[in-house]
Order: C-alpha cells, then sequence, then structure tokens
C-alpha cells in the first residue's frame, strides 16, 4: 500500500463515482481504476461493489477507508514538520473563497496553512466570486479561490479543474424523463439560482443567453442547501456543478447532462499583481498536495 492507493481510495468513496473521483484526484480513470485493482489484488479481497451508476465501499473497504484518512494526514504532517523547521514565515495573509467550489477542500487548506505557518496571521472571507475577484484586483484580498472563466484583467490565475455542470430536477418533472436535456427545453422553466455575485450564476445565465433562452429565476439564494431544498420542494429546477449534485442533500433529484456545449465549471486559485509573499507560498503548498495525487 502506498500514498497514491490511498489517496484514490479515498477520492473514491467520496465521489461514489470513477469519472468524478478522477477528476478530483487529478489523475486519469484508467490510472485510478487500475490503482484500486492493484491495491484489492494487494488485499485479496474486493474494495468496491461497482455497479453502473455508483461505486459503494465493501465492508472491507469501509474498514480500511479511516487508516487511508490517517496515513494521509500522517504524510501531511510529516511533511509540515519538515517545512517549519526549515522556514519560519510571519506577516498576513487574506484569503477568500467561494462556497462548495469543488476541486480544492479550502478549509483543510487553512488547517494546513496554520499547522505550517503558525506565524502567519491568516484572515478569511467567504463571498461570490465576482465580489472575491474585485478585492483580489482592490488588493483587499491576497488570494482567492473563485469559478468562472473570465476574471478580467489584473489578476494571476492557477486554474486547479473544470468539468461540465448538469441539471438538477424533481423526480416528478418532465424534464427528468430526459435522457440529455436540450437548451430549448429549458424556455419557459422556474429556476432556483444564487445570488448574481456567484459564478454559478453567470456561467448558467451566458451559457443560456448563448444558447437564445432567456431564464426565469424565481428563487435566488446564498446557500448550496438551501438551493438544493427548494429543489427538493418544486420549486424549481437548477445548472449546478457535477460536485454540488452529487451531495447527499441532493439524494432523489433527478441528475441530467446538458446538451453541448454544456456549460463548464471552471475553478481557479487567483492572486493580485503585488499579492503578498505568503499567497504564493499557498499556492506552492496547494501544488505539492496536487502533485501527491498525480
Amino acid at each position: 500500500m502506498d500514498l497514491r492507493q490511498m489517496e484514490y481510495l479515498v477520492a473514491l468513496a467520496d465521489e461514489q463515482q470513477f469519472t468524478r473521483a478522477a477528476a478530483v484526484a487529478g489523475v486519469s480513470q484508467s490510472g485510478l481504476s487500475a490503482a484500486i485493482r492493484s491495491l484489492e489484488d494487494e488485499l485479496g479481497t474486493p474494495l468496491f461493489h461497482r455497479t453502473t451508476r455508483r461505486v459503494e465501499p465493501t465492508e472491507a473497504g469501509l474498514a480500511l477507508l479511516p487508516h487511508a484518512r490517517t496515513m494521509l494526514s500522517q504524510a501531511a504532517a510529516a511533511r509540515d514538520a519538515v517545512q517549519r523547521a526549515t522556514q519560519e514565515l510571519s506577516g498576513s495573509l487574506r484569503i477568500g473563497a467561494e462556497q462548495c467550489l469543488g476541486f480544492v477542500d479550502v478549509n483543510a487548506l487553512l488547517e494546513r496553512v496554520r499547522r505550517r505557518y503558525p506565524l502567519v496571521d491568516i484572515e478569511f472571507t467567504q463571498a461570490g466570486s465576482r465580489d472575491l475577484v474585485a478585492a483580489v484586483r482592490a488588493g483587499d484580498v491576497d488570494l482567492a479561490f473563485v469559478a468562472g472563466d473570465d476574471l478580467g484583467p489584473r489578476v494571476v490565475h492557477h486554474e486547479l479543474g473544470r468539468r461540465p455542470m448538469v441539471l438538477l430536477a424533481p423526480p416528478q418533472h418532465p424534464l427528468a424523463a430526459r435522457d440529455v436535456v436540450e437548451w430549448g427545453d429549458l424556455r419557459g422553466e422556474d429556476f432556483v439560482d444564487f445570488q448574481q455575485s456567484w459564478a454559478v450564476r453567470a456561467v448558467g445565465d451566458e451559457a443560456a443567453a448563448a444558447a437564445g433562452v432567456t431564464r426565469q429565476v424565481r428563487c435566488a439564494v446564498n446557500d448550496v442547501h438551501t438551493l438544493l431544498d427548494l429543489v427538493q420542494r418544486g420549486l424549481g429546477i437548477a445548472l449546478v456543478p457535477q460536485h454540488v449534485a452529487s451531495k447527499p442533500q441532493a439524494a432523489g433529484l433527478a441528475v441530467r447532462p446538458l446538451a453541448s456545449p454544456a456549460p463548464q465549471w471552471v475553478v481557479s486559485a487567483i492572486t493580485g499583481d503585488a499579492s503578498a509573499a505568503s499567497a504564493a507560498l499557498v499556492l506552492e503548498l496547494l501544488d505539492a498536495d496536487l502533485a501527491l495525487t498525480a
């Protein structure tokens, strides 16, 4: 067993689907599948039940999972200890992030930054991507995790990943019966969406407009779980990133792909032209974590 296999095991257990797990782990689907099979061969038992719709841990997989998380945590702590012994960074670091971005666990990253650089004064704010981009440009935030393709001038961006967005609908909705939802099918539908400052709202609006569709957003929210609850209650349909559709709160909702061109959910880390030196070190830390899964 090695750290790479443990990383893939955790990703697959969390995502319950090979394609999404491979995207989270930053590896090809075939590479992830081969690593899991090799681990199962080494242990002499299946670690996952595989169906056409979902992948779930077996009893053996569930028994191994907490040990895998511990191994990854200990490896991260070991790297942090070495870093602390060779470099002491001080000063302030202002970080911002939009809620529930996918591709990066911001809370875990903040924990690692605090552990690795205990002398750094961290300030964290959660806001919509549009507001965060403006804050980075103004010099009010050193590093932000945002979504969207069009980030404009005076920011340096570091793309973390991208994947197509999908449609969420109540199971009784007519669109739930479609294999693929055409853009024309969305005319006249009521939508649940986020406030204008959220990147997901802009991505959905721009894609619909490009397809000649005007969306009717009847409920605008500032919380992912509220959006899912409103869709569950039949208040409208929603365009969301795939990882949002995979949340436990979305269980029972119909998840349908959108006809090409499907809007892309793109997540990036951004800094200003004259960002704090600590922001660059956090990006190096993030790169190291991503490299571990490559």
